[in-house]
């Protein structure tokens, strides 16, 4: 014997607009990321940080479309999440590159880079490691309500810590990071 729960129904033009308001939330998000981490840091850093924060967004969806999982509002909201995971993850190695950038003045700038990852690598990989355990327990105990939210944020952190340690900073060099000058 069962019994029906929940039953939920999005007509096409209601999933057309949850669609459409999601693209504009997840637009706004990363202009405003843009600009905030240009105020923060100079504007490569900003145009670095987007870089990644694409690269996790392009990802994760793609990997919902090539196994045709559902796309909902708790998705969105996942990816919103990862985004701003992602970005903290950037943030902690983009200001040790910052750091370094003036202390470090006899190394080259990608060896400044590849210091500064390597400076921040074990804190962004037990970070990501703690964050996977609740997600992979909200994966396996949660139930079928937060199946897709937390299969988006496995995904979404995954590739993200990835994007943080190397797509941010290697965004950097090919957008032609510059010492600052001495005073």
């Amino acid at each position: 014997k069962f019994e029906i729960i929940k039953l939920e129904y999005v007509g096409a033009q209601v999933g057309s607009e949850l669609r459409e308001k999601g693209e504009w939330a997840m637009l706004i998000a990363l202009f405003s990321i843009l600009i905030y981490v240009a105020l923060r840091f100079e504007l490569i850093y900003g145009l670095g940080a987007i870089t990644a924060l694409i690269h996790d967004v392009v990802i994760t969806l793609g990997v919902f479309s090539i196994f045709n999982l559902t796309f909902d509002l708790s998705v969105l909201a996942a990816i919103l999440a990862v985004i701003g995971y992602s970005l903290n993850d950037s943030i902690v190695v983009f200001d040790r590159v910052r750091e370094n950038n003036i202390s470090l003045r006899k190394l080259s700038i990608l060896e400044v880079l590849d210091k500064s990852i390597n400076q921040t690598l074990s804190r962004t990989i037990v970070t990501s490691l703690t964050t996977l355990l609740v997600v992979v327990s909200l994966l396996v105990f949660g139930g079928e309500a937060v199946k897709n939210f937390s299969i988006a944020m496995l995904i979404g952190i995954i590739i993200g810590t990835y994007s943080s340690i190397y797509v941010a900073s290697a965004s950097l060099a090919y957008f032609g990071i510059q010492r600052p000058e001495q005073s």
